[in-house]
């Protein structure tokens, strides 16, 4: 996958919630961009969308975040290794994100953080709902 720099964090804006930079990745031809907050955030129609449109890689590098280690295999095996450790440094791999920056990719390690601190959060978020508080 090849963006311009500025696109890449843009999308890391995006990702943290910047609906406005969201909304112009998606109207100036980074639709998949945009549609990837959206299914991070599990809007099944978003992760249907990236599927039917030809972004198997985007959808895969969400479900390796959320810690699907057959969607990080079929990354890897289709040659989407930087996309691969994105997913993995987004399900907090550390060493995913070094490499990333050992290879001089800034702005992938960067959203791999941001996919991180999101996913993360609503993680947190979900677990919150689940407990049960005590009477």
């Amino acid at each position: 996958m090849q963006y311009p720099a500025k696109v890449l964090i843009a999308w890391g804006e995006a990702i943290s919630g910047n609906r406005p930079l969201r909304d112009w990745l998606m109207k100036h031809g980074y639709e998949e961009l945009g549609m990837a907050c959206h299914a991070l955030h599990h809007v099944e129609s978003s992760r249907t969308w990236l599927m039917a449109n030809g972004h198997q890689r985007i959808m895969a590098m969400i479900r390796g975040a959320e810690g699907d280690p057959n969607a990080i295999l079929w990354l890897q095996r289709f040659g989407f290794n930087y996309l691969a450790d994105v997913a993995s440094g987004a399900d907090n791999d550390d060493e995913a994100v070094k490499r990333l920056l050992k290879a001089n990719q800034k702005e992938w390690a960067g959203i791999a953080l941001k996919l991180r601190f999101v996913k993360n959060q609503l993680e947190d978020d979900n677990n919150d709902v689940h407990r049960i508080s005590p009477v």
